[in-house]
């Protein structure tokens, strides 16, 4: 997702790849109400990251571009709630040298050695949920499952954001950097969608909502143009939603 002066593709390729987590995390904490929201700078040394007040594995895997699940499992964490882990806890936000996922190499019969990426895995996974359009307009920006992790829709100031499905919204704010104001909603166990760059915020945390309900009105809050950028995470993993908006 794009963010003012800071490259648009370097937050692209982060986007919103722990959505679903937030649901875990919050699962795991009983509070007044209130969601803070992820701060995404931090620094980690030899792979390793040390834990800050506040800190809890979603924050730290979104910092990381890390699923929570795999914070689990690298650091033998219990689960995945708040009391897992302490502050000035050191905790793996790195995949381990030999981890599974290493780059594949080849070698030409000059000798060099030729170092291949990975590919990129692509969620095959879909929503449990009959899902409508938050609103109508020009789809600008396709999903490609990597720098653009859902679709961007042009539209006019103002206009009404609704909710694509019913659901519980999880996060409402603007303090996640390069997202504007944000909302969150968590449909089911394993289907939640995103909605950024609105003008204002029409719900609250916590509050349910039902199947095209305004939640927001479009705006451009920390992008150009006015615009919204809608994803559809299952699982954790985002979907293209056009294999599942109604024609």
């Amino acid at each position: 997702m794009k963010q003012i002066e800071i490259g648009s593709v370097m937050i692209r390729r982060f986007g919103l790849y722990l959505i679903y987590c937030l649901a875990i995390a919050l699962s795991g904490c009983k509070s007044s109400g209130s969601v803070n929201a992820p701060v995404m700078s931090a620094s980690a040394q030899n792979g390793y990251y040390r834990v800050q007040r506040g800190d809890t594995l979603y924050r730290i895997g979104l910092r990381f571009n890390q699923n929570v699940n795999t914070l689990v499992r690298w650091n033998n964490l219990a689960n995945a709630n708040a009391n897992a882990i302490e502050v000035g806890q050191l905790i793996r936000v790195r995949k381990p040298v030999g981890g599974s996922r290493k780059n594949s190499v080849k070698k030409q019969s000059s000798g060099n050695v030729v170092r291949q990426p990975a590919p990129v895995a692509v969620s095959n996974a879909a929503p449990d949920i009959s899902l409508q359009w938050p609103v109508r307009g020009r789809v600008i920006s396709m999903f490609n499952g990597q720098t653009q992790k859902g679709i961007d829709i042009a539209g006019n100031r103002g206009t009404p954001v609704k909710a694509a499905a019913a659901g519980t919204v999880q996060y409402a704010g603007d303090e996640l950097r390069g997202y504007g104001r944000l909302i969150l909603i968590k449909h089911s166990n394993t289907t939640m969608t995103a909605y950024a760059y609105n003008d204002s915020l029409n719900v609250r945390n916590g509050q349910r909502v039902q199947a095209g309900q305004t939640i927001a009105t479009m705006g451009d809050s920390g992008t150009s143009g006015v615009k919204l950028h809608f994803e559809i995470r299952v699982n954790s993993q985002a979907v293209n939603p056009m294999r599942y908006l109604p024609e």
